[in-house]
C-alpha cells in the first residue's frame, strides 16, 4: 500500500474506487465499506483508493475540542494496508480546506485529482463547506461528472448503529468489551518501554512502563487490565495498570504492564498492548504489603480469565 501525504501528491492514469472519511479505529462498519472498496477494485482492475485526513476535522474547528483518536495514524495505516488497499492518501485539514464547497471538491478533488470511477460512502457521509452536502447530493454530481456513488448502510450490533464516537466513549469509561466488540478487534496502544522506579520488581511484579509518543492517542480510563503484549512478533499475556499510582502517591499518569511468564530486558523496544478486559479501578491501599497481595489476586483473576480468550 502507498501511502501519499497531500491530493497534490497523488498522481495516477489509472481510474480509481475511493472512499472518505476520517476512519477513526477502523470498526466493523468502516471494514464493511472498505472490503466493499476492494473487492469491487479487484473485479473492475481499478486503483482502492482511501482520503482521509489529519489532523481530524473537530481538532480543527473546534479549538475547544480535547478529542483523543481510537488509532494513530501508524495503526491506521497498518490497519488499511491489511485489508487490501492500494493508496492510503492522508490530506491536512484546514480551516482553507474545509472552506471548499462541495462541487469545487467534487471538481478540483475527485475528477481532477483522484481521477474516480466510483465513490463507496456510508449512508451518513456528508461534505463541503459547512457540511453542506449529503450523499444524495454526490449521486447527483455523479451524474454531472460521469461517476457512480454506491451507499452503504450503518453496520449494527445489537440493533445499535456502529460508530467512532461510541467506541472512544467506551474506551474513555474503561468498557473495552464493548469497544472491542464495536471494532471487531482488539483497542490497542503502541509505545517505547522505558525505564521506571522500579518498585515493582521489588514487591514481585516488575513492570515495563510505556511512553506513547502521540499526544492525541486515546487510552483507557484508570484501573488494571487484562492484555495481551507483543514483543518482537511473540504474544504474552499480561496485566497493566493505567493510573498515577495513588498508593505510592504518584502524581502523573503512567501505563505499567506486567508481562507473564516473561523475564527480558526489553528496555527501548517498540510494545503493542491490546486490551481484552477491565479488571478493576485504580485504588489506594494503606501499604505497599496490600497492594501487593492485591496484584496477587488480579494475576490469579486474568489467569482465569485468559481461558476466555
Amino acid at each position: 500500500m502507498k501511502v501519499i501525504n497531500g491530493i497534490d501528491n497523488y498522481s495516477s492514469k489509472k481510474k480509481s474506487i475511493i472512499t472518505i472519511g476520517t476512519f477513526d479505529g477502523i470498526h466493523v462498519g468502516h471494514e464493511k465499506v472498505i472490503r466493499t472498496l476492494v473487492k469491487e477494485s479487484l473485479s473492475k482492475n481499478l486503483l482502492a483508493n482511501i482520503l482521509t485526513f489529519f489532523p481530524h476535522p473537530r481538532m480543527v474547528l473546534n479549538k475547544d475540542s480535547e478529542i483523543k483518536l481510537i488509532d494513530t495514524l501508524k495503526e491506521k495505516e497498518k490497519k488499511l494496508k491489511n485489508l487490501g488497499v492500494n493508496t492510503l492518501i492522508i490530506h491536512p485539514f484546514t480551516k482553507e480546506f474545509s472552506r471548499m464547497s462541495s462541487i469545487e471538491f467534487t471538481r478540483d478533488i475527485l475528477i481532477k485529482k483522484l481521477n474516480v470511477n466510483k465513490i463507496i460512502l456510508g449512508y451518513d457521509h456528508r461534505f463541503g463547506k459547512n457540511r453542506e452536502s449529503s450523499v444524495e447530493d454526490l449521486i447527483q454530481l455523479g451524474i454531472a461528472y460521469n461517476f457512480k456513488v454506491e451507499v452503504i448502510d450503518a453496520k449494527k450490533i445489537n440493533s445499535i448503529n456502529i460508530s467512532s464516537t461510541k467506541i472512544r466513549k467506551a474506551i474513555q469509561t474503561g468498557d473495552v468489551d464493548k469497544a472491542n466488540l464495536y471494532l471487531g478487534k482488539y483497542f490497542e496502544i503502541n509505545g517505547n518501554v522505558v525505564k521506571g522506579k522500579g518498585i515493582g520488581k521489588k514487591i514481585g511484579f516488575p513492570t515495563a512502563n510505556i511512553i506513547i509518543k502521540e499526544n492525541y492517542k486515546l487510552i483507557p480510563n484508570k484501573g488494571v487490565y487484562l492484555i495481551k503484549a507483543k514483543i518482537k512478533n511473540r504474544s504474552y499475556y499480561g496485566m497493566m495498570n493505567i493510573g498515577n499510582r495513588p498508593t505510592l502517591n504518584g502524581k502523573n499518569e503512567t501505563l505499567e504492564v506486567n508481562i507473564f511468564n516473561f523475564n527480558e530486558n526489553i528496555y527501548g523496544k517498540s510494545l503493542s498492548i491490546f486490551f481484552l478486559n477491565k479488571i478493576r479501578n485504580e485504588i489506594k491501599f494503606d501499604s505497599i504489603e496490600k497492594l501487593s497481595n492485591q496484584l496477587q489476586k488480579d494475576k490469579d483473576y486474568c489467569k482465569v480469565l485468559i481461558n476466555k480468550f
